[in-house]
């Protein structure tokens, strides 16, 4: 097994599933089933998941709001979508934990590194919410900060499409698709990967990232066990 610590990243929106809004309890089911099935490897879970099926809060910000509230009215929607997930894994059988990053007992618990490194040695899958808790930072910002905090081996961005392309494939029918890139390559070709934030602190900290499609069952574990899908990234 290539891997014994992981920090997935879950977006948001892939949760909708066919909905278009909220989330789709078909999608949650699939992720929770195949988060189960790595779990049962012996695989450590850290999981970060965004909020863009609920509210987004830099879209919210160009309709009006003030970006302060809707940050934290965004946090919120992860925190939303982390209960969604915790309660769809113990339906399968998976112990799980929430942690936020802002204070919400009996919600979940206030994040900390040693309770999260608690919870991952026990064999549960910890869900890390709220992003970082501040307002300006997104959650891939959050999934680098606990990846690095947990010490995974890699984080895992699961996405609709494939891995890294020179151009988004979904609108752009010429776009190729990169293997391996390094850090220094995205920031040069601007390519949209994560924000810089994010970015940054995983080239610093030398967390490597793999970018595959996780709505395509069965990858995971496919990631985990060491099979070339999606794109690497590294320093």
């Amino acid at each position: 097994m290539r891997f014994k610590r992981i920090l997935l990243k879950l977006s948001g929106e892939s949760l909708m599933g066919k909905q278009g809004y909220g989330i789709d309890p078909e999608r949650l089911g699939e992720y929770a089933r195949q988060i189960k099935e790595i779990a049962d490897l012996g695989v450590q879970i850290g999981i970060v998941i965004g909020g863009g099926n609920i509210f987004r809060g830099l879209s919210g910000a160009s309709k009006g709001f003030d970006r302060y509230k809707g940050d934290q009215m965004g946090m919120l929607a992860t925190v939303i979508n982390a209960m969604a997930l915790s309660s769809a894994l113990e339906s399968v059988g998976q112990k799980a934990r929430v942690l936020t990053a802002i204070r919400m007992e009996p919600v979940g618990e206030m994040y900390s590194k040693p309770k999260a490194i608690e919870a991952l040695n026990r064999g549960e899958v910890a869900i890390f919410s709220a992003g970082t808790g501040n307002p300006y930072f997104t959650t891939d910002t959050g999934s680098s900060l606990r990846g690095i905090e947990i010490e995974a081996d890699v984080m895992l961005k699961g996405t609709r499409v494939d891995g890294i392309y020179t151009a988004d494939p979904e609108k752009d029918p010429t776009a190729t698709k990169f293997d391996d890139i390094t850090y220094d390559e995205i920031y040069n070709k601007g390519l949209k990967v994560m924000d810089l934030t994010a970015t940054t602190m995983c080239k610093e900290n030398n967390l490597p990232i793999i970018v595959f499609n996780m709505d395509k069952p069965g990858n995971l574990i496919k990631v985990i066990k060491g099979e070339k899908i999606g794109t690497y990234v590294h320093n």
